[in-house]
């Protein structure tokens, strides 16, 4: 998340910012069956955390979501 940054509180320093975010989000992947359920999961959370005004479109979750289902996807049981 921090990568992407989807919102822009990425300031370099600060590499624990998404951490309570990505601990709603990993918790729901296991019923994700595409990139696409991901993004939507990341939407979902960030609209919750942030309020759709800042959390964005849900294109702007497009890569995050898929390099998420990727690494999921080679990291799963």
């Amino acid at each position: 998340m921090f990568k992407h940054d989807p919102i822009g509180i990425n300031f370099e320093d600060n590499t624990d910012e998404y951490d309570p975010e990505a601990g709603t989000v990993i918790p729901r992947l296991p019923s994700c069956k595409s990139a696409d359920d991901v993004v939507t999961v990341l939407h979902e959370e960030f609209n919750y955390w942030f309020g759709a005004d800042t959390a964005g479109n849900r294109s702007r979750y497009k890569e995050l979501g898929t390099e998420i289902w990727s690494i999921w996807q080679n990291n799963e049981p």
